[in-house]
């Protein structure tokens, strides 16, 4: 004996067998899907979410109407969710309890998984290692709202905030955690001077990358303090692909020497802009990175100093 479960629009039915085991019928009472799972649930466009158990692990996956597995059964829990008139599912990995989101019809809707997630108030906010993603939820799908990237360079920290709509429909999170790493490394470069940590930042062959300051030979060290300000912002090119740029305002202690008094200190702002060139993060590359201070704003001897004012006066009385 049988026991009819749930149906859908077209008559199907899942049914339970006297084993406890659920499978579906077809209008016709003819099985299509053979009483095998643990547990079956109609999803749209002629897909169950389904119940196995897999090394003594109970997982969830997606099977279509042929009993064949259109999901992977590697979930611990499938779950639908409707906001705004658009439907959508999240899948909890058993394995790292990441979350991957899929449409009505269990296509993916990003490229990746997220490490955690949270719906409230018609907006789903979504979270990385590095960063914090708010979408708004339309009947159209998943809008970027706002992002929030926390990096690490020369073991200073740093938060970008990005808000503008017209930047973020451009961007991807893949992209802007791409744009970050790659500016994260290019700092480390200009500081210390390793060409080496150049080879991990993806160029496409064509770049110009400068130190901070590397003609100035009175410098004797470089140190990165802080970084008090950073930035993403579109910028305009010559070619037709978008181009985008990350301003960094760095908090810096150089050591230089003189010929009067030897070794100084010398505690300053400086701002770097590295370039970046792509439609996406398949061929998103780093054009350019340098410092828009040509050299340290050093302070004046007190030789020198009375050689201006003296200059000073003397212009005011001509």
């Amino acid at each position: 004996m049988i026991s009819s479960i749930d149906s859908d629009s077209s008559g199907n039915r899942i049914f339970r067998d006297n084993g406890g085991l659920f499978g579906i019928i077809d209008s016709n009472d003819r099985i299509i899907v053979a009483p095998e799972w643990l547990d079956l649930k109609f999803a749209d466009g002629n897909i169950c979410i389904a119940k196995q158990r897999i090394d003594g692990n109970l997982l969830s996956g997606c099977i279509d109407y042929e009993g064949n597995i259109s999901v992977p059964f590697i979930y611990q829990n499938i779950e639908y969710h409707q906001e705004e008139e658009f439907s959508f599912y999240i899948a909890d990995s058993a394995n790292d309890n990441s979350h991957v989101i899929y449409d009505s019809r269990f296509v993916p809707c990003f490229s990746r998984a997220w490490e955690s997630c949270n719906i409230s108030d018609g907006e789903i906010t979504l979270k990385t290692n590095n960063g914090t993603y708010e979408y708004a939820i339309s009947k159209d799908g998943f809008r970027l709202k706002s992002a929030e990237v926390i990096g690490k360079t020369m073991e200073r920290s740093y938060v970008i905030d990005i808000s503008s709509r017209i930047l973020l429909s451009k961007l991807s999170v893949s992209m802007i955690e791409k744009i970050a790493e790659d500016t994260e490394k290019y700092i480390e470069f200009a500081y210390t001077g390793n060409d080496e940590i150049l080879s991990d930042i993806t160029t496409g062959g064509r770049s110009s990358f400068t130190q901070l300051f590397p003609d100035d030979h009175k410098i004797l060290s470089k140190k990165l303090l802080n970084i008090s300000e950073i930035s993403i912002y579109s910028v305009r090119s010559e070619d037709n692909t978008p181009h985008y740029a990350v301003s960094v305002t760095a908090d810096t202690k150089i050591e230089y020497s003189d010929e009067a008094n030897g070794k100084n200190t010398l505690k300053d702002e400086y701002t770097a802009v590295v370039e970046f060139s792509g439609y996406s993060e398949n061929d998103l590359t780093a054009v350019s990175g340098s410092f828009t201070q040509e050299e340290p704003e050093y302070p004046q001897l007190e030789e020198e100093s009375e050689n201006v004012s003296e200059n000073e006066v003397t212009e005011q009385s001509t």
